[in-house]
């Protein structure tokens, strides 16, 4: 394989290798994936998103009609992911920046493993509408002798949504193995959130401070899918039915905004360099 060009970008710190393939001509494996992400004798990333025209993937031809753009996007550990709330917002301020989409008039549409979501694309803020979150089950989380109570939640990918209370500080968990979990209801895996509630926000309804362990990529900075999935419990618990929840993370701060019919989510988005690779040099 020749050498590829690639971007490296990041949301609240949560980062990928974005690497251009309009036609969906690149060769990319697992084995491949894991070694871009390997940050001692690759680039290092918490992920890979492929950009490439939705009608070109197997994957994305179902939304071709719907938008132009498929989020290929796959984990650390060269698995697959259904969404990515920091990704999509990435991935569309690549989109712009390359020239591939124009960031004026409608939102723009960007297809995934999850469906159509829409991006509004400013400088330094993207926010993108996405899937209505749906919180469905009461499960736990296990973290070395301490059980957590939490609800899943359904972002189009699996989240579980543990309350840190009785003043134990979040920056005390061990979140350096994956937290125990319910294989019977996450067969396919958990992203695990942690969180606390935080002192008052100019602006938000809600503040809610949070630490995540993802499946496929172990603790990141920050998890888009996971501050959705995080405010809509706050929402929920707090008897809101529409409203504004402030989300901080290692990585810095997210914005999940309910309006009554949509979800919103809001962040920084941040291309910080290009260059290009040699995957032989990875794989070995």
């Amino acid at each position: 394989m020749e050498r590829v060009l690639f971007t490296k970008g990041h949301g609240t710190g949560n980062d990928f290798v974005i690497l251009g393939d309009p036609d969906g001509a690149l060769e990319l494996t697992p084995a491949l994936v894991a070694a871009l992400c390997d940050r001692h004798r690759g680039i290092g990333a918490d992920g890979v998103l492929r950009v490439v025209r939705s009608a070109k993937h197997p994957d994305g031809a179902g939304h071709a009609g719907d938008a132009e753009w498929f989020m290929d996007y796959w984990n650390a550990d060269g698995s697959f992911a259904e969404m990515c709330g920091n990704g999509v917002r990435v991935f569309a301020r690549y989109l712009v920046a390359n020239g591939l989409a124009d960031p004026g008039g409608e939102d723009l549409p960007v297809a995934t493993r999850a469906g159509v979501v829409r991006a509004r694309v400013g400088d330094p803020i993207i926010s993108v509408r996405m899937r209505a979150p749906e919180v469905y089950a009461a499960s736990t989380a296990t973290v070395g002798q301490l059980t957590f109570p939490g609800v899943a939640v359904d972002c189009g990918n699996p989240h579980l949504v543990c309350g840190v209370h009785d003043g134990l500080p979040l920056d005390s968990l061990d979140l350096h193995a994956m937290p125990g979990y319910d294989p019977a209801l996450f067969p396919g895996g958990v992203n695990v959130e942690f969180t606390t509630v935080g002192d008052p926000v100019e602006g938000a309804d809600m503040h809610m401070r949070m630490r995540v362990y993802e499946r496929g990529s172990a603790e990141t900075l920050s998890c888009g899918s996971g501050a959705l999935a995080v405010g809509a419990v706050a929402l929920r618990d707090a008897g809101l039915r529409a409203g504004v929840v402030a989300v901080d993370l290692p990585g810095g701060r997210l914005t999940v905004t309910y309006d009554g019919s949509s979800w919103w989510l809001a962040g920084p988005a941040v291309l910080v360099a290009t260059g290009e690779v040699d995957p032989a040099a990875l794989v070995r």
